[in-house]
């Protein structure tokens, strides 16, 4: 077990943090504990599906209905930091609040909701929070990852050296304005067709053509030593409909190796099931039903563009990579360094 996954209990005294990750379609919140070299134990977390984005790409601008449904959610997660010693929080936010003409007066909300700053950081700086938080999930033998993470609002992709004596660090890295909101607001319905699906999955193929073209990654991959990792509820969901999980299991899923052949098989059943069927399967549900083909649609792209042997499956991001930063900026202020 990764030690993100520790037990939730918290060591005497041991300082508390908080990272939140106000993003294009969910509000998340975790708090944690330092546990071990390099690892945390969680002792609260929040999840909320908000839509921040819902109607973004045709107004330019948050709705009133998405702001206050955000706003909601960051005043349960205000009011889980009150109940705690919390000393250390890391609040962002992502694609929606950097497109937004209205973001700057929504973080103004945001923040009081919240009760603590917000950043609205870039798309290079999510993929580095991804990375830091995925790299326990390498091994020795790997020279290069591909990590991509498919939001709400766009979709990054990370090229990273691995080998070396350094921790891993970024060679190049990628956003696309597409994700599951987007694509749902757009084509949505389409994605229930094969014609229509197919259609995304090459439009999305292409915006990806020209980042391998620069790196040479399907090359290097050819060479070996390239692990594929992905970071996002598609990923995870392809894992847990292989798994044939009775319900999801954040244990079974984070870290797993995900072969090709039984990735495929999991897309050709999600995309089978209708409407109806995802909406009733216990790893997806009434929430996400129009999230899920969309998604889909953006990994089978990536899946076109670097065909990779197997995935890692990785249930973390932008919490667990702040989480793990300011661990590391607390460690190194202690030593003086």
């Amino acid at each position: 077990m990764s030690p993100i996954a520790s037990p939730p209990q918290a060591s005497a005294g041991a300082p508390l943090y908080a990272a939140l990750d106000l993003g294009t379609n969910n509000c998340r919140l975790l708090v944690a504990s330092p546990s071990g070299p390099g690892g945390f134990r969680v002792l609260d977390s929040f999840s909320r599906i908000i839509r921040l984005g819902e109607g973004l790409s045709a107004t330019g601008a948050l709705s009133d209905a998405a702001m206050n449904r955000a706003e909601a959610a960051l005043e349960a997660c205000g009011q889980k930091l009150a109940r705690r010693p919390v000393q250390v929080v890391n609040a962002v936010a992502t694609e929606a609040c950097r497109r937004a003409s209205n973001g700057p007066g929504f973080m103004r909300r945001a923040e009081r909701a919240l009760g603590a700053p917000i950043r609205v950081i870039p798309a290079r700086e999510e993929a580095e929070l991804a990375m830091e938080s995925c790299a326990p999930l390498l091994r020795e033998e790997d020279r290069r990852a591909l990590l991509f993470d498919i939001g709400g609002g766009s979709t990054e992709v990370a090229w990273v050296r691995t080998d070396g004596p350094e921790a891993p660090r970024l060679i190049g890295t990628i956003s696309i304005p597409l994700g599951v909101v987007t694509l749902m607001e757009r084509d949505g319905a389409a994605c229930f067709s094969e014609e229509g699906f197919d259609r995304v999955v090459q439009e999305v193929a292409a915006k990806f053509e020209a980042f391998d073209g620069v790196h040479r990654i399907r090359q290097e991959m050819r060479a070996g030593g390239v692990r594929l990792m992905g970071t996002s509820g598609t990923v995870t969901t392809l894992a847990g409909i292989a798994l044939d999980l009775p319900r999801y299991s954040r244990a079974a899923v984070d870290g797993h190796e995900l072969e090709m052949g039984c990735a495929d098989k999991a897309l050709e059943t999600l995309r089978l099931m209708g409407r109806a069927g995802l909406a009733a399967h216990p790893c997806i549900g009434p929430e996400r039903v129009d999230f899920v083909l969309p998604g889909c649609a953006i990994y089978a792209a990536i899946r076109q563009v670097w065909p990779a042997a197997r995935i890692t499956v990785c249930d973390r991001g932008l919490r667990e990579g702040l989480l793990l930063r300011a661990m590391r900026a607390r460690r190194r202020n202690r030593r003086g360094g």
